[in-house]
């Protein structure tokens, strides 16, 4: 009785193998296959384009050097704590009800925290980690969490800050770190390919491409200190807030640069990216991990660039170098006989093209240094050598734009009101309170500058004091006004003073029909 559930058993389990050794069989012979599209092909056999041997280099060393260097750059977690003003809510909280029932309660002076995202660049194996004072300036005791590639978190410690350069040094506990190499800056070219990787709008790990797109950009004024160091490489590479502090690497996967700043008018990028050279980066960065603060040494003049007014006036053979608006008194450049006029055109062989150049040549180098320079004087060049000074905050080199001027009147023993309408400024008699306030006793006052006008154009503004004429000292506005008159058809060099201190200006006097 109990065989038949046995045999029916086993004929079901036979039927079964057969039934399945018959279905595989049929999905190659298209019948169930078709049913499932199995033998169903989409997309083309190939790509359109095969790459030529050149392009396909060219993307290996993309991709090779994105992977190399990713591990190198760190995401920066910052907690920033500020004192709030309660004031107005609470005189809201006051007039619907009572300022106790007011979030966070109603006292002034309340700790409010806050949180902040940037990059960074491991630079050694033990844990420093180079990125922009701007990310971390602002940070609380404990405030600052370093995020590496692998997602592995440390409390990190600044180590210093530099505003003038905006780098800062913070360090982690670790060891056996991934280490970027440092590239030399120097050799950096406009046109070569370079790439950024960072953490923008809290995409880790991101990496953008680009070229140079040039080199020794200055005077942009994103850093507000007046003495801050700007000589950037600038890049097309898409740079985004969180990018601060991460690398700018060419494709050897050398570092050449920290992302600092963007061209934006609305906070996001909008074509250009700015990049702290690698050199003056690794020379404030020895700086601060060897004793915390930057020993920056200064020459004591003030600066402006060269260009093509300045560079006929002076006889240069090309518009290069940077020019000596004015000396610190007591300071190296003094000492060392640089005079307001001089051009700089070499600091230890390297060519100085910029006023920026100059200054991010001085800052790679240390108080008590000493430097040579090639200037230019009275057309021809000199040599000069200079001990560098510690700076302090009275004594400090400015990267200040300058500025021209030009006039038209009578006699030099005259020292009335003149007005030079063809240059587009007047001209007085200095006044006590303006010798009191410059701490001058000789000059001419500018008391007017027209809108449009080529002294405006040049620089020259209401307040100036025209102190020399081409070196000749000037106490009569009729003295100026002869000089000018003298010189139709040439180049004027003024040496005005204002409250900033004391500048050159190059006017082109035009010739009188």
């Amino acid at each position: 009785m109990r065989k038949k559930p046995i045999v029916s058993a086993v004929l079901l389990i036979g039927i079964g193998i057969i039934f399945g050794v018959a279905l595989v069989s049929t999905f190659n012979t298209g019948g169930i296959a078709s049913a499932f599209a199995a033998d169903k092909e989409i997309g083309a056999k190939q790509a359109p384009v095969t790459l030529s041997p050149q392009v396909q280099a060219l993307n290996d060393a993309m991709t090779s050097a994105s992977k190399s260097v990713n591990a190198t750059v760190v995401n920066i977690k910052v907690v920033t704590e500020s004192k709030v003003d309660n004031k107005q809510l609470r005189d809201f909280f006051k007039f619907f009800g009572s300022p106790e029932d007011m979030p966070g309660g109603g006292e002034d002076g309340d700790m409010q925290k806050s949180e902040g995202a940037g990059s960074g660049v491991i630079i050694s194996s033990d844990g420093y980690i180079i990125t922009n004072n701007h990310v971390v300036e602002q940070a609380k005791d404990d405030g600052i969490t370093v995020i590496l590639s692998d997602r592995k978190e440390y409390k990190a410690k600044l180590i210093g800050r530099d505003p003038l350069t905006d780098l800062a040094v913070i360090k982690v506990e670790a060891s056996n770190l991934p280490v970027a190499h440092i590239g030399n800056s120097d050799e950096v070219v406009i046109g070569e390919m370079v790439i950024a990787v960072g953490n923008p709008l809290g995409l880790n790990s991101t990496v953008t491409s680009g070229i140079v797109s040039a080199i020794g950009r200055g005077a942009l004024g994103l850093n507000r200190d007046r003495y801050a160091v700007e000589n950037f490489i600038q890049t097309d590479a898409a740079i985004n807030p969180g990018n601060s502090g991460g690398g700018l690497f060419n494709l050897r996967g050398s570092l050449i640069g920290i992302n600092s700043a963007i061209a934006t008018r609305t906070g996001g990028y909008m074509g250009y990216g700015f990049a702290i050279p690698a050199n003056l980066m690794k020379a404030v960065a020895l700086d601060i991990i060897e004793d915390g603060k930057v020993d920056r040494g200064y020459i004591g003049i003030s600066l402006r660039p060269v260009d093509e007014v300045s560079a006929k006036s002076l006889k240069l053979d090309k518009v290069a170098g940077a020019l000596v608006d004015d000396i610190i008194k007591d300071s190296p450049a003094e000492k060392a006989g640089i005079e307001a006029g001089d051009v700089i055109l070499e600091l230890d062989g390297k060519p100085v093209n910029s006023s920026n150049d100059l200054q991010s040549l001085v800052a790679q180098r240390r108080a008590g240094d000493k430097v040579n320079l090639k200037i230019w004087r009275d057309g021809k060049s000199l040599s000069k050598s200079v001990v560098l000074k510690k700076r302090d905050d009275a004594t400090v080199a400015s990267n200040e734009d300058g500025v021209t001027g030009s006039a038209s009147k009578e006699d030099e023993s005259t020292n009335g009101t003149v007005s030079f309408k063809d240059l587009g400024f007047t001209v007085a008699p200095l006044t006590e309170k303006v010798k009191t306030e410059l701490n001058i006793e000789d000059g001419v006052l500018i008391t007017k500058v027209e809108p449009y006008s080529h002294a405006s154009e040049r620089g020259l503004f209401p307040g100036f004091v025209i102190v020399k004429a081409e070196k000749q000292s000037i106490s009569k506005t009729g003295q100026i006004n002869k000089i000018i008159k003298d010189r139709q058809g040439e180049v004027l060099k003024l040496q005005v003073k204002s409250k900033d201190g004391s500048r050159l200006i190059f006017l082109e006097i035009p010739k009188k029909s």
